[in-house]
């Protein structure tokens, strides 16, 4: 009899079999989980986002000043218009605008007097008054003449006894311009008073002459009409022959080498405007800008209504030029030009792009470099001349700004600088 004995068992368990691949197969598995790795790191780099490429600036010390810019146009500073002195009829003027002139040796036009013999003794006597006028307006003149040259000759020996100090840092910067600004003033000054005597000397003139006409009424002689002024014709204001009456204008001559700078300047910027500030002239026609000086803010300002139809109220600021360029002597009267007007100036502040702020709420912000990333912070701000802003507090010299960052960019956003 047979005995069958039982199926021995295996010393290792039914899922060892399992685990016993062949090389091949670990191989295969190792690379597909290096693909699902790179795949998943490679979609994680793309969510993480690039850094945002921006441009950026330093914060810097240095001088800053504020100017009002506005259009201007250019005038001459003295100007006179030549008047009939007697009725009668004028023959043709026979200069044309630009034509040069001399003081009392030009005649403009002739006039040949034509007295009514209804004149009585109270025309003889408002003659006589008009020439005591005129008399009085040349002492006058000749007064302020005087009174300029005196002060005029104060102000350059000042000016040379602080240009010629010996002991250097005895004058400050400022006292030396207001010194050397007073003194071109002040000749300025005696240059319109001695126009200004001119022009009454001449008036007395011809109202003397009317009041021999008066006495001799129909004597056939012509009045002549000469030039008060040495200068420039500026503008005929009756050409042709005509029949007209004492005081009547006739010709506008004036120097067009004395020129001044006329602004219409917004009265809310005027009232930071003082007399001696320092002027930029451009846009004149030349490459160099002229400089100037204020030399008068008027007191009363006038409405003007701008291009977009809103009523502004603006006042007229007069500045003269300051050792202008031979080119500059083309420019003519009524010249425009851009006038840019210091209001403010500091040699030393913590300087700031002004595009490297923005307005958050009622405060200004900015964004800082700091580690690869944009800081945003808080900055208290002063002066503006709309290139630059004054930093009072927030920044420090040095640190790298954010100009004008993107609306992408927020706190703590990653940033790169563009090269």
């Amino acid at each position: 009899m047979t005995t069958e004995l039982p199926p021995q068992r295996s010393e290792s368990p039914p899922w060892d079999a399992k685990r016993s691949q062949s090389p091949r197969g670990r191989w295969r598995k190792r690379i597909t989980w290096t693909l699902v790795l790179g795949l998943v790191g490679f979609v994680v780099y793309g969510l993480k986002g690039k850094p945002i490429l921006v441009e950026m600036t330093a914060v810097t010390h240095g001088p800053l000043t504020v100017e009002v810019v506005e259009e201007g146009k250019t005038r001459i500073r003295n100007r006179y218009v030549v008047a009939a002195p007697v009725t009668g009829q004028m023959h043709r003027v026979l200069l044309k605008a630009g034509d040069a002139v001399k003081a009392n040796e030009t005649v403009l036009t002739t006039i040949e007097p034509q007295i009514s013999p209804l004149l009585d003794v109270r025309t003889k006597a408002q003659a006589s008054a008009a020439v005591e006028m005129a008399q009085a307006s040349a002492q006058k003149a000749e007064e302020a003449l005087q009174m300029a040259q005196t002060a005029a000759e104060f102000a350059a020996t000042n000016w040379r006894r602080i240009k010629t100090s010996e002991r250097p840092g005895s004058y400050s910067l400022m006292e030396r311009d207001n010194a050397e600004r007073d003194a071109a003033m002040r000749q300025r000054e005696v240059r319109a008073n001695e126009f200004a005597l001119k022009v009454a000397k001449f008036e007395m003139a011809q109202t003397k002459a009317a009041l021999l006409e008066v006495d001799a009424p129909g004597d056939g002689k012509l009045v002549e009409v000469k030039s008060p002024v040495s200068g420039v014709v500026l503008k005929v204001q009756q050409e042709s022959a005509a029949v007209i009456v004492a005081g009547a204008a006739l010709v506008e001559v004036g120097d067009p080498e004395d020129l001044e700078i006329e602004a219409e300047i917004l009265s809310r910027d005027a009232v930071n405007i003082q007399a001696g500030a320092s002027v930029v002239i451009e846009q004149w026609g030349g490459e160099t800008p002229l400089q100037g000086r204020v030399r008068r803010i008027e007191p009363a300002a006038f409405t003007k209504v701008s291009a977009l139809g809103v009523e502004e109220q603006r006042v007229i600021v007069l500045s003269d030029l300051v050792n202008p360029p031979p080119a500059a002597k083309a420019v003519g009267d009524r010249f425009r030009v851009e006038v840019r007007v210091a209001v403010w100036h500091s040699d030393e502040v913590l300087l700031v792009p002004t595009g490297a702020l923005f307005r958050e709420g009622s405060e200004w912000m900015t964004f800082v470099f700091q580690g690869g990333r944009a800081k945003k912070e808080k900055v208290v701000v002063g002066h503006a001349n709309g290139r630059f802003t004054e930093v009072l507090s927030g920044l420090q010299v040095g640190e790298q700004v954010l100009l004008h960052p993107p609306d992408t960019v927020l706190d703590g956003t990653t940033v790169k600088p563009r090269s």
